[in-house]
Parts: C-alpha cells; structure tokens; sequence
C-alpha cells in the first residue's frame, strides 16, 4: 500500500491507495489540524494505528522547500526527514518534494468540476505553466515541457518571499508599515492566510476606517482571525468597509503578482491558482478587479489576456498530486 500526505502549516491530509487506484480515489483518506501535534511522525503513527494498514511506499508534499531530503514546514515547527520517516514507517522509499509542486502534478489529473475559470484565453501547447497558491503562506511553481517523458514537468519555487512591490499609494503606506515590525516585508507577508491580518491591522491603525463592536468582539477570542475577516468582508447580511478594503487590497496584490509569475516563466500554457483561500473568495475574484490587476502589464497586457487563468476549486489537489506522483513510482 502507498501512503501519501498532503503537509500543510494549517492541516495535514494523509490517504492511503493501492497500486491500481486513481489519484483522484484513495481507499480511505483522512484531515487532521497539523498544529495539535508535536510532529509528522505522530500524526502519522495515529493514522496507520486507526487503519491498521501495512505500508510498503510513502509519498509526501510539504509545506517548505525540499532540501537534501529534508524540510522544515514553514510556519510550522516541524522538521520532516526522509531517513527518519523510513524508520517510523519501516518502508524503503519514501518520497518528499513541495506541496505546490504537488498541485502542479495533480492539474493533469483534474476535471472541469475542479476548476473555475476566471480568463479562458487561449493556451499555448507544451508551454510553461504557473501555479500560484495562497493558503497559510504563498505558495509558487511553475511547470515546464518534458519531451523524453512527453508529459510537463513540476518545478519548485520560493517565489513567495520575495520582495512586496507596491503600486498604489496605500499599498507604499502599507509596505511602510509592515517594514517597521517585518523588516523584510515579501508578498507572503501581504498575500495569503497571515498577510490577511497584517493589511487589516494596517487599515485599521491608520485611522481611515472604524472597527465595529461586533467586529472587535470577534476578532478578540479568535485564534485565527482571517476567515472572520474575509467572512466579514463577503457578508450580505452586514456591512464592513474595513474588511471589505483589505479584502480588495489582498485581490489586487495576488493577481499582481500572479501576473508577474506568468511573465517571469512565460507561462503561455497557462495559470493555476491553488490554495486554500481562492475558493472560498471566487466570488470576489470573478469581479473585474482581479483580471484588471492581473493584466496591468503596460506592454505586456496583450500578452497576458491570452494566458487561460483557472482556479483550483478541489481542496484536495495537493494530495492527488502527490498520489499521482507517488503511484507512478510505485507502478514502476
């Protein structure tokens, strides 16, 4: 039997298939909160207790860069080592690589269920492809053609702790701001789960906005407070200009940069994004905003509006990715 793990800062979904099932159907799969233990090793000793299975191969996405074998999860306090897991698992192979490039390999796996489309464009064959993913952190890879194995190839990318660029003039404030506590301030720090706060938390001390009683009240007794911002911010039922602003703001900064992830890879095949944010706000992302951002490119507008830009709607595309990384192995 093949294990496989999607490991992300926030959960961590483990499922478990044979060598004949699709990565799209595990035998069983389960979702567990990564933060309630201490490490990998425990969590996955719990799951192979409660199935009663024998593993014979392991396969891996992690949240963090992938070096000699071994990750350290980023914002998480984890340290995942190949050589260890094939002693906790008494398995001789095990496979680790990043979780973004687990959902660039599930894309050829996916249907048109999984997905939303925001541009329909007009692809480029056996070009590069991009991926950009805000969930807990911001997530980047890019996929390239490989003619020996005819099939595209995942690249890893840190690409989103790379400098915050602004553009307007409340994004500089906001830089400004965030530089003061951040020093580095990159567009993970702007754009995904924790970056969520941080632009609130600008607006707010900027004296431009109110924050409402019921507001306040939530956000004090909340561990995580961006879904009750970004809830606050899709609300019909009541109005909050603050997070509907920081909201708008999180928007144009994803689809800046998911634009200047297409240019830098020249992904004409394509853009996906992934993560667990998106789906939750494809509603606001089909509005104007993101595409106008997305294509503000000077010269390269045109360019841009023939890039297809499709949303990842299935939250389990980090783990049919990596099965269907790990399943390719293990038919071999």
């Amino acid at each position: 039997m093949l294990l496989v793990g999607d490991i992300g800062a926030t959960k961590t979904i483990l499922g478990i298939y044979s060598a004949d099932s699709r990565p799209q159907n595990p035998i069983t799969s389960a979702t567990y909160p990564s933060d309630r233990y201490p490490d990998l090793d425990t969590l996955l000793n719990e799951f192979i207790k409660e199935n009663r299975v024998k593993i014979t191969r392991a396969s891996f996405g992690v949240a963090g860069p992938v070096i000699d074998r071994r990750a350290k999860i980023t914002n998480l306090p984890w340290t995942v080592d190949v050589e260890r897991l094939k002693e906790t698992l008494n398995v001789e192979n095990v496979d680790l690589f990043n979780d973004i490039c687990a959902i660039a390999y599930s894309i050829a796996c996916l249907e048109d269920k999984d997905l939303t489309t925001l541009n329909k464009g007009v692809p480029v064959n056996r070009t590069p492809i991009a991926v950009i993913a805000p969930g807990t952190g911001l997530g980047e890879a890019f996929l390239t053609w490989d003619g020996d194995r005819d099939r595209y190839r995942p690249h890893a990318s840190e690409g989103g702790h790379v400098d915050f660029a602004p553009k307007t003039q409340r994004e500089i404030e906001l830089m400004q701001y965030l530089y003061r506590s951040h020093k580095h301030v990159s567009y993970e720090d702007v754009c995904c789960g924790k970056g969520i706060p941080n632009i609130y938390n600008f607006l707010k001390d900027c004296g431009d906005f109110r924050e409402s009683v019921w507001l306040s009240d939530e956000l004090k007794g909340a561990n995580d407070p961006t879904p009750i911002i970004v809830g606050a911010a899709l609300s019909t039922e009541r109005e909050c200009k603050i997070c509907e602003e920081a909201l708008s703001i999180f928007i144009s900064v994803l689809a800046r940069e998911a634009g200047n992830l297409v240019l830098k890879v020249a992904a004409t095949g394509g853009l996906y994004i992934g993560g667990g944010i998106p789906p939750r706000i494809i509603s606001r992302l089909k509005e104007e905003r993101f595409m106008e951002a997305f294509l503000d490119k000077g010269a390269f507008a045109e360019l841009l509006s023939a890039v297809p830009v499709k949303v990842i709607m299935n939250p389990k595309a980090a783990l049919i990715g990596t099965a269907r990384y790990g399943l390719d192995l293990y038919r071999e």
